[in-house]
């Protein structure tokens, strides 16, 4: 096992290494690129400047709970695109050119290639930023995470990037179908804005549709409640640790029945 772990593990710092090479190989896009998500993030926070500006909370959630609620959206999001969204969105390509053909043929896991051979290197530097906001807030809100908050955060939003890259890849792997499913994929990235809202913010089928089918609220909401100390059971631990356990086992099933279906761009 270990020779395998090493084996792999040294094939993934190629694929970082080649990511490196790319990026640095157009800088102006990697530094727009940025800038964009920048302008973007500063965006939601005068979204919530104006929004507190007629209320004084969201349910329970008080204005600098909802800027960490962002901050941590914007982290789990950041670090999902990092390593899955580039690859999610091209699997249709790989099919519609045939190119998974090589990928088939290859002596590794078909998935990991598939899954992880590009790497968004501008996105760490976006999600360095959405740790400051989320500093900035803690410190609004005079918080001290302990190290057991902190390990909770950390493993929770591990979570959240596994229920996001699960549901994701399902919705890629509809292109073994359709040969294009970039549209669909984009879709489900864009429900991402759901999850920079307060849970408390919904009710009925929708939140219930948006917590269990589509578990985005959960992703964010469960991970920023630790840090705020705003949990007082363990209920929602547990529920997004079932969800995303769930998701990556149908993710799984979902992937080797799709692969069956695949015939090549030449046959």
């Amino acid at each position: 096992m270990m020779k395998t772990l090493t084996r792999y593990l040294s094939l993934y710092a190629a694929l970082w290494k080649n990511s490196v090479t790319r990026e640095m190989s157009f800088k102006s896009n990697f530094i727009l690129w940025i800038i964009v998500e920048l302008l973007w993030f500063g965006l939601q926070i005068c979204f919530v400047s104006v929004l507190f500006s007629q209320t004084d909370s969201i349910g329970t959630w008080t204005k600098w709970q909802y800027v960490l609620l962002i901050g941590a959206s914007n982290f789990i999001q950041q670090l999902y695109q990092a390593f899955f969204l580039t690859n999610c969105t091209n699997l249709s390509e790989l099919v519609r050119t045939g190119k998974m053909d090589f990928f088939l043929l290859l002596p590794v896991n078909t998935r990991f290639l598939v899954s992880l051979r590009v790497v968004d290197l501008g996105a760490f530097v976006n999600a360095l930023f959405a740790v400051c906001v989320m500093t900035y807030a803690a410190m609004q809100l005079h918080l001290h995470p302990s190290v057991g908050q902190f390990a909770g955060f950390a493993a929770l939003c591990a979570v959240g990037i596994l229920i996001h890259y699960s549901l994701m890849f399902i919705l890629a792997t509809i292109c073994f179908w359709t040969v294009r499913a970039q549209g669909i994929v984009w879709g489900y990235y864009n429900l991402f804005n759901i999850a920079r809202m307060p849970d408390d913010a919904f009710r009925g089928a929708f939140k219930a549709v948006f917590t269990f089918a589509l578990p985005v609220l959960l992703v964010s909401n469960v991970p920023t409640r630790v840090l705020a100390d705003k949990i007082s059971s363990p209920y929602a631990w547990l529920l997004l640790l079932g969800v995303g356990l769930a998701w990556a086992a149908i993710s799984e099933w979902f992937w080797r029945y799709s692969i069956r279906r695949y015939t090549s761009a030449s046959s």
